[in-house]
């Protein structure tokens, strides 16, 4: 349960990724560090240090001490002061009531603890220079300032050992993630050649980087270049039997036109549903052959389908037209082919149909919709796989197929990156066909 928390709050991009790897285990060293070297090192050199101190100022307490009256007790620590390097004031009238330590010093409280332990009557301790140190003890005859300088019981600055982790962890941060990018480039790039192919885009890439990496590519090329040959030859074999069975279909309506038209009619009959289908199958194949990706107003493409089919006389209207109208990178002559065959199929099985477009900054969706029978939602999926037929759902003495009218849409819509959804229309109660493709 932890770690599907914590899933969720962990970045989803590589960089940012590697950038949380690089980070995270510089900043734990550095904290441990620093916890086991300065509370630990410099705590313990800062005691020994004071420590070192406490002798003198012990020393300059019991010589003050010994003195019968204040005139000596001046006397004497006038000889001594100097050579110890300690400033003191007898009597001192300017005696704090309290300790005295700045909120960031890092061996302050250490300092303080220290002469508290090896000295009596310390009255109060002052940090308030971080150069100074001020100690006021009792004595008998007065109070006594004794000042001497703050290095001789700690160690000289160590934030500033914090300051050169800092600044050398950002640097090596910086440079390890300089290499690591470059690493990572080669895998962006490949995901950006891998997605632009699934939108029907071949877009150049080299494989660079790691050995692991530049495997990987070499991978994707092979596999690219293997599903272009398959369907170079999907389309060149189709292409092939079209041409060699439209000649003997020309034979055969050469021949029946010489015969009598009533003997004739049920046979060319036949003639033109081979026909028909024959061209089913080429569409299937070709789906965007011969069709580039170039800018296209999306609502230019639906006005178009729409003028050819008023022109034909079939009862096809036009719904709504959303969004922006910008040129949006398509291949036209696949989405028209595609919206035609919508258009074929609501036709085929309604009376009438109704196209429309819809453009967002993420997607551009053509819908068609028909007042026919529709398509169950547990059959809807299967509708979509070449070949298959819905004898319950769509009637097909209406007319003769292969099935592959769906599929063909369905094809057009991966070669952009996109989906044929199939739902139950709103306005005219049949079937719904929207084409999503992603921009």
């Amino acid at each position: 349960m932890f770690f599907g928390w914590l899933k969720k709050y962990m970045p989803r991009g590589i960089y940012a990724r590697a950038g949380l790897i690089l980070v995270l285990p510089i900043l734990l060293l550095q904290l441990l560090v620093s916890v086991v070297f300065i509370q630990r090192h410099f705590e313990g050199v800062t005691r020994l240090m004071t420590s070192a101190v406490n002798i003198e100022l012990r020393f300059l307490l019991d010589t003050v001490n010994a003195q019968p009256d204040l005139a000596g007790a001046r006397a004497a620590v006038a000889q001594i002061d100097a050579p110890l390097e300690i400033t003191t004031v007898l009597p001192a009238r300017d005696a704090l009531a309290q300790d005295v330590r700045p909120f960031v010093d890092l061996t302050g409280e250490t300092v303080i603890e220290t002469l508290r332990e090896g000295l009596e009557n310390v009255l109060a301790v002052s940090l308030q220079d971080r150069r100074q140190l001020v100690v006021w003890a009792d004595t008998r005859h007065g109070p006594m300032k004794m000042e001497l300088r703050r290095r001789r019981v700690s160690a000289s600055n160590p934030h500033q050992l914090i300051v050169i982790m800092v600044v050398l962890g950002g640097l090596m941060t910086g440079i390890a993630y300089v290499f690591l990018r470059n690493q990572l480039r080669p895998i962006k790039r490949m995901a950006r050649a891998a997605a632009d192919y699934g939108k029907g885009r071949i877009t150049p890439f080299t494989p660079t980087g790691a050995v692991e990496v530049r495997a990987a590519g070499m991978a994707f090329l092979d596999m690219r270049n293997r599903l272009e040959r398959q369907t170079q030859s999907r389309t060149m074999m189709l292409s092939g039997v079209s041409h060699d069975l439209r000649t003997p279909l020309t034979r055969m309506r050469l021949g029946l036109s010489m015969l009598d038209a009533k003997d004739a009619e049920p046979l060319a009959h036949d003639v033109d549903d081979m026909e028909r289908l024959l061209n089913a199958f080429l569409d299937f194949a070709r789906t965007d052959a011969g069709d580039s990706l170039e800018p296209t107003k999306p609502s230019q493409i639906v006005h178009a389908v729409l003028d050819d089919a008023r022109r034909m006389g079939q009862g096809v209207t036009l719904g709504a037209v959303e969004g922006p109208d910008d040129p949006v990178s398509l291949r036209p002559l696949a989405i028209r082919r595609a919206l035609d065959n919508l258009i074929g199929n609501a036709l085929r099985y309604g009376q009438k149909a109704e196209i429309g477009v819809s453009v967002t900054d993420r997607a551009v969706r053509f819908w068609v919709e028909d007042d026919g029978p529709g398509i169950p939602p547990e059959q809807r999926d299967e509708a979509l796989s070449p070949f298959v037929r819905l004898d319950p759902a769509r009637n097909q003495d209406k007319g003769s197929g292969v099935g592959l009218g769906l599929s063909i849409v369905a094809d057009i819509a991966r070669t952009h990156g996109g989906v044929l959804r199939l739902g139950e229309s709103e306005e005219l109660g049949g079937l719904k066909a929207e084409v999503v493709l992603a921009r």
